[in-house]
């Protein structure tokens, strides 16, 4: 760089130092237009080819290398500016050039990490294969966080502290936050536990028996997990509170159960072996119901106005609509089987019988 400012001239004479300073802000602005027009025509190709890394390594690389330029042609005519001037403001040119230099590394580091993260997902979703969304996000944060951690540690080196009395001073000091931020900290590693043991994932619907927890997992943070309730209501829950309760994860279900009681009346004792036999045939014929699960259909009780008969039975399908549609068509067909065999399914009655005493009663009273 000495170099560079020494023979910075035309001619014999040294040019005038806003000149010089005009001509680097001039060369800078040039530099920077002609590879921004270089980059754009680079676009195009890239956008032409199939495979999703040179993408995230092109947006990565736009803006840092844009503010790269303008930091070297600016920490350039300061130089100019300091070699003619001494001004004091000026000598920290070569350590504001060090860290913006590190910092733009790092910004880098970071969009190509996110832009990786991205394209591996859209990738996947290309090739109709779907990877996991929760463990392509946790790598891509981890890796994000250590970038960030690595830059600002690499900064204090820079301005002069030492590293080793940095991780010291954070061994010690760690305690002390670690106290003063628990909850912080529970939150966060309850995270980790959530990507690492993968009970449920972004999409999934859960709920949890311990807690009004249930709806749709939108979203799972490092403090907290966002969940789309079925009333359209976000409701946050801390990470923490994952590891203290039961979840349980519908979404991933192999099978959904019918599970029904219904009662004829007691007039209809004498046709409920046939109502039972023939639900029973109705639904080891149905298409919606898996033959290789369990398929219960029995009489199991005298009600106090019914005679109750229970079925029992899984379906092939787990989404919600398709269930409630299968569910539908065999609760009607059961209904069509009840009136094919005359019967009525009950509803609760009462009967009273009245004792004999009771109407000699009433005769005494009319005489």
């Amino acid at each position: 760089m000495n170099t560079i400012l020494e023979n910075f001239h035309f001619g014999d004479g040294l040019l005038p130092l806003t000149l010089q300073v005009f001509v680097i802000v001039i060369a800078t602005l040039l530099l920077g237009f002609i590879i921004k027009r270089i980059l754009h025509r680079l676009e195009r190709k890239i956008k032409q080819t199939e495979p999703l890394w040179d993408d995230a390594l092109y947006h990565a690389m736009m803006r840092p290398l844009s503010a790269l330029i303008w930091l070297i042609g600016l920490t350039f005519a300061a130089d100019i500016i300091l070699n003619h001037t001494d001004v004091t403001i000026f000598q920290v040119t070569g350590t504001v050039r060090k860290l913006g230099v590190i910092v733009i590394i790092g910004w880098f580091l970071y969009r190509l990490v996110a832009g990786m993260e991205k394209n591996v997902l859209l990738r996947g979703e290309r090739l109709d294969k779907p990877v996991d969304k929760t463990t392509v996000n946790a790598i891509g944060k981890l890796i994000r966080l250590s970038i960030i951690i690595t830059a600002a540690l690499v900064i204090l080196q820079t301005l002069g502290f030492s590293i080793s009395g940095v991780l010291a001073f954070g061994g010690v000091g760690g305690i002390a936050i670690g106290f003063a931020a628990k909850d912080l900290l529970a939150n966060f590693f309850g995270g980790l536990m959530i990507y690492l043991d993968r009970p449920f994932a972004e999409g999934d619907w859960i709920r949890s028996p311990d807690r009004a927890i249930e709806g749709t997992v939108e979203k799972i943070g490092w403090r907290l997990t966002r969940i789309q309730t079925f009333d359209n209501r976000p409701l946050y829950i801390p990470n923490a509170a994952f590891t203290s309760i039961a979840v349980e994860n519908p979404s991933r279900m192999s099978h959904r159960r019918i599970k029904e009681t219904i009662g004829i009346r007691y007039e209809d004792a004498a046709k409920i072996a046939d109502i039972v036999r023939e639900t029973a045939k109705m639904l080891k014929e149905h298409p919606g119901i898996d033959p290789s699960q369990s398929l219960i259909v029995n009489f199991t009780r005298f009600a106090p106005s019914s005679l109750d008969f229970f079925i029992y039975a899984f379906t092939s399908a787990t989404d919600g609509f398709t269930y409630y549609q299968i569910k539908q068509d065999i609760l009607l067909k059961i209904v069509q089987i009840i009136e094919d065999h005359d019967a009525e399914i009950a509803f609760p009655t009462s009967t009273v019988h009245l004792a004999d005493g009771f109407d000699h009663i009433g005769e005494k009273e009319t005489g």
